[in-house]
This record gives C-alpha cells, structure tokens and sequence, in this order.
C-alpha cells in the first residue's frame, strides 16, 4: 500500500509537507525502493516533482520545484516526505507517491510519471494554493 497524507488549501507563500506512508509490499528480489512524488494539475499531464533513492542520499528535482523542496526518507517507517516551500498556483493539483522496486540502493528512479518502473501508486493528496 502505497498512502499520501498532507496537503489541503495552502496560501501562496506558504509551505506544505506531504508524507508518504509505504506498507505491505512483498518482499522479493529486487527489494530496494525508489520513491517518488509527481503531481497532476487541472486540465494537465501527470509530471514529475521529486525522487529519492532507497538509501536516501541521492535525490532529483524537477526544475519547478528545485531549490524550494526538500524530499527526505526514514526508511524505519517506510516514509517518504515532501516539503515545498515558497507556494504559488501553479503548485496546484494532486500529488502522488509512488514506489519503484530497483536493483541498486543509489538509484533515485526518474522523474517520468509514465516509465513502468513506478509499480506501485498510491490515491493522491489535494494541493490547493490559494488567497
């Protein structure tokens, strides 16, 4: 299972932390996890946001987010999260984490939403940035 948490109507300027809570997956060969988050806007393409590798040191940024994002994991909780700073419309729409099973442990995964690689998705969380 694959959970978001977060989110909700943020003012811009504001800031949001989205968790992403990974459970029941079985464990077989390969049994590192890449996570990601991606985002859906209205009317547009699922893109790419952030990604991080199974041993949390090797991150991607999309460059709409870079620089005021930070994407962080406990692998003892199995959770991801996502803080993006400095919020303005167009960070608008449903965030989504998903997991990708990888054979090495720096491997962050891509930041296309459509490469296979990206098994498991979880429902999304609303990302509402408002006045």
């Amino acid at each position: 299972h694959v959970v978001e948490s977060g989110g909700g109507l943020v003012r811009p300027g504001g800031s949001t932390t989205l968790s992403c809570q990974v459970s029941g997956i079985a464990k077989f060969s390969p049994d590192y996890y890449a996570i990601g988050w991606f985002r859906q806007a209205p009317g547009k393409e699922r893109e790419g946001v952030a990604c991080i590798s199974n041993h949390g040191r090797t991150t991607k940024y999309s460059g709409s987010v870079e620089g005021r994002s930070t994407i962080s994991r406990d692998n003892d909780k199995n959770l991801v999260t996502l803080q993006i700073d400095n919020l303005d419309a167009e960070d608008t729409g449903v965030y989504y984490c998903a997991v990708a099973r990888v054979y090495l442990s720096w491997y962050a995964g891509t930041l296309d939403p459509n490469l296979p690689e990206w098994n498991y998705w979880g429902q999304g969380t609303q990302v509402t940035v408002s006045s």
